[in-house]
């Protein structure tokens, strides 16, 4: 797998102590419906190649990125969890930015507790997810495993991590409980829509750690294709951007993933999405 953004970074720009850490993780274990999430990190990557260092009038590479070798995705689902959090703490621990790229959506339960682990031992308080999807994923233990891409918000609010939800149109009764349950704040997105919404504020007593879990089917089917789940009516590719740039304002990024690319022979569409990581990089600075 090549380097994210090769062709722009000159050699201080990619170095292991930079502070965007790439973690690839193709990740396809528990996918429902469509497959191909797998080839997701490559596809980015190979894309990102095709980027402008300028986004947003800012240059995220020049506070460096560097790419981190593959996560292995064998053995028990909890194992695989695992190594991903200790990629994700590790960079935490060392001021860093972890930047997952996967791979299915079941990945960030094993980023974000990575990152909750990290800002405890740095006494940073508590964190927040901020998420863009189509689906709530709070199922419990969908199909029969709870580390399931349905079921992975369930298995992060069980821990006592906080969240907020934007661009959701396909949820089950089960999931409306669990967001009264555990306080989910959200905004679906046949609201958000219809009324051209791109700035809602978080509540005031939700933690100044965010965390972005950057669903890619969370953006409309006219605009990104190229996922294993798609569902009609969702967010445009500026206003789910801008949903999250809002969402930071007066907060502090911790980490992210960017997950559920499918790629299916339209180079397009990992374009799009590698231009979503870099926005994303942008932001937090």
């Amino acid at each position: 797998m090549t380097v994210f953004l090769d062709s722009e970074l000159s050699a201080a720009e990619r170095n292991a102590e930079s502070r965007f850490q790439v973690i690839p993780m193709p990740l396809e274990r528990t996918v429902s419906y469509g497959s191909g999430t797998a080839s997701g990190p490559e596809a980015i990557i190979n894309a990102s190649n095709e980027l402008e260092r300028l986004c947003q009038g800012k240059f995220p590479c020049e506070a460096g990125i560097f790419t981190q070798p593959v996560v292995a995705c064998d053995g028990p689902l909890p194992d695989v969890m695992e190594r991903l959090a200790k990629r994700t703490e590790a960079a935490v621990l060392a001021g860093q930015l972890p930047v997952t790229l996967g791979g299915e959506h079941s990945l960030s339960f094993g980023a974000v507790s990575g990152v909750v682990r990290a800002l405890a031992q740095r006494g940073e308080g508590p964190v927040g997810i901020v998420q863009i999807d189509a689906h709530a994923d709070l199922r419990i233990a969908y199909q029969g495993e709870p580390h399931s891409h349905a079921s992975v918000m369930n298995l992060l609010v069980e821990d006592g991590v906080k969240l907020a939800q934007f661009g959701v149109r396909a949820i089950c009764e089960q999931e409306v409980q669990s967001r009264q349950k555990f306080g989910v704040f959200y905004k679906d997105a046949e609201e958000l829509v219809t009324s051209n919404i791109i700035d809602v504020a978080l509540p005031e007593n939700f933690p100044q750690n965010i965390y972005i879990s950057f669903d890619v089917d969370g953006i409309d089917p006219s605009q990104m294709p190229a996922t294993g789940t798609p569902v009609p009516g969702g967010l445009s590719y500026y206003q789910a951007l801008h949903l999250v740039e809002n969402s930071l304002k007066g907060r502090r990024c911790v980490g992210m993933d960017i997950v559920e690319l499918a790629p299916n022979g339209d180079p397009a569409w990992d374009f799009t999405t590698a231009q979503i990581v870099y926005r994303l990089m942008a932001a937090t600075l």
